[in-house]
């Protein structure tokens, strides 16, 4: 009776303060009649702007939607008992990552650079902290996002800039979150939080001012003459290459996991607990690649975003196709892993050269990359590198065939004037030119491609190396995970949690869990942790 009174008094406690507010939004209607909000008037030149700067937004978040996709796909890739540890490390790197991104990132990437005529980032926050000219290596500026808006000279950068900035961000976060699955199953907590704010300060905006921030890579076609410099237009080297060769940098350093392989040295299959978890989050990863490359465009009036969406649906699905195909020769059956890893694959690789090159081009880069991707893993496993989800030859092999491709396939139709370029052959062409369309600005071309993917090998991977190395130095007991540890799985010791509470008897025990014995199953699973879940 007295939950019912209680239950009656909240439905007229609502209703109470329903009527109130009625009558009080009619008093202030009649009181004012003035609209309580006035929209500002916008002149018709600045309607493009705010166009593209809606555009831009829309594109940030696909791209930070993409983070669900990679977290479903490496804890789908991985076992049961690490399944909290992966799937919190793709969550947690969004925080981890942003902070440094925010505090010197950003800054270091783009304080010196703007975009005329797009939206509204027209004049630069900063200037160069290294280098002058042609051969700039990092920017100053807009630290912690400061300087932006409200008084003064750069009122009206505020807009633009945190717009910029977060769809920058979005980008930045994938790289970050690439070693999560490289590195799963045996990575310390302690050290994967060192590696995402790393990421978001320094590892990932060093390269980015190069390229994106019209630093010396960019600037190749005005220094050296080669074509219109380094071309990537939404980051098959910049983000998914630098996030494969910090993943397999990770992986020389962490070694394989347990188990992994035999006492002859042979790979064993350790299977992963959740195939269509995985191939869900590659669906995702699709539906959020449209934001990474189609948005790259940074405005919705470059309609050319119309052919980059059609040239990565394309270049996925024969992805998807090259990576079945090649598995079943290889393997002798389809493999949903591989499918879902080819198409990825064709994601990665048409991410540089989506905006330059025609659909039959980005239906042959897919598929190559379909068959890279196969390739690369199976021969990987065999040298001992131990990649539990693939992403090194997804992201790493194949970016650096999405890099190359420009200067293979790119048709010359877009691109005039690209990275501000006015000196040289390219000065006079009508967009990005690869060999297969000219010799002269083709070959010059795929120049600046080489030598952006030797810097993201040699130079980036070294520098992730080395990041992990004195990691591995400093930190006590390393970056990886005890013995122990990793036999029971990451999720209890490391998270505190189990990420199923569906084990078997011999699962909770391996654990460190007591188990129910009311909910204890009739059959148990291996102790071996390198078999089954």
């Amino acid at each position: 009776m007295k939950r019912k009174w209680l239950g009656r008094g909240a439905i007229l406690v609502a209703l109470v303060l329903l009527i109130v507010g009625v009558t009080a939004g009619a008093a202030f209607a009649a009181n004012d009649p003035k609209p309580v909000f006035k929209a500002p008037s916008v002149a018709p030149g600045d309607v493009a702007v705010s166009l593209n700067l809606l555009w831009i937004i829309l594109g940030a978040v696909l791209v930070i939607f993409m983070q669900a996709g990679f977290a479903l796909v490496e804890t789908g890739f991985t076992r049961s008992k690490n399944a909290a540890h992966t799937f919190s490390m793709n969550f947690m790197i969004f925080g981890l990552a942003l902070a440094g991104f925010f505090l010197v990132g950003y800054a270091f990437m783009f304080g010196g650079y703007s975009f005329q005529n797009l939206f509204g980032l027209d004049k630069p926050i900063g200037d160069s902290l290294v280098g002058s000219g042609n051969w700039v290596f990092l920017w100053k500026g807009g630290f912690a996002l400061t300087h932006l808006g409200g008084l003064g000279k750069n009122a009206a950068l505020g807009a633009p800039t945190a717009a910029f900035f977060l769809y920058m961000y979005a980008f930045m976060d994938t790289t970050a979150t690439i070693p999560t699955g490289s590195l799963a199953e045996r990575w310390k907590w302690k050290s994967f939080m060192l590696w995402a704010v790393f990421c978001g300060a320094i590892y990932f905006p060093l390269f980015g001012a190069w390229t994106w921030g019209g630093g010396w890579l960019a600037k190749l076609g005005d220094s050296l003459h080669l074509g219109f410099g380094y071309v990537d237009f939404a980051g098959s080297g910049v983000v998914h290459a630098m996030g494969g060769v910090a993943g397999l940098a990770g992986i020389l350093v962490l070694g394989a996991r347990r188990g992994k392989y035999g006492p002859d040295g042979k790979p064993r299959t350790i299977a992963a607990h959740n195939i269509p978890m995985a191939m869900l989050g590659t669906f995702i990863l699709l539906f959020g690649w449209f934001g990474f490359n189609a948005a790259s465009t940074l405005a919705a009036t470059d309609v050319r975003f119309a052919m980059v969406a059609t040239n990565t649906a394309v270049a996925a699905g024969f992805g998807a196709v090259g990576g079945m195909l090649w598995a079943y020769r290889r393997m002798g059956k389809p493999d949903p892993g591989m499918m879902a890893n080819g198409m990825l694959a064709g994601l990665v690789a048409i991410t540089a050269p989506c905006a330059f090159v025609q659909p039959w081009a980005a239906a042959v880069i897919g598929f190559i990359a379909g068959i890279l991707v196969v390739t690369a893993i199976l021969f990987q496993e065999k040298r001992g590198i131990d990649d539990p989800v693939g992403a090194t030859s997804v992201h790493g092999v194949c970016g650096i065939w999405g890099v190359l491709s420009v200067g293979l396939f790119a048709s010359g139709d877009y691109g005039a004037g690209w990275n501000l370029t006015t000196s040289g052959p390219a000065a006079k062409a009508s967009g990005v030119t690869g060999l297969f369309y000219s010799w002269d600005l083709g070959i010059r071309q795929l120049g600046a491609q080489v030598i952006g993917a030797l810097v993201i090998i040699f130079v980036m991977g070294g520098i992730a190396y080395t990041f992990f190395k004195i990691c591995d130095a400093l930190l006590k007991g390393g970056i990886r995970t005890a013995p122990e540890v990793e036999d029971m799985g990451l999720d209890r010791p490391e998270m505190g949690v189990l990420g199923y509470s569906d084990f078997t008897t011999s699962e909770l025990v391996l654990a460190g869990e007591e188990p129910d014995e009311d909910k204890v199953l009739a059959h148990t699973t291996p102790a071996d942790p390198t078999i089954g879940r």
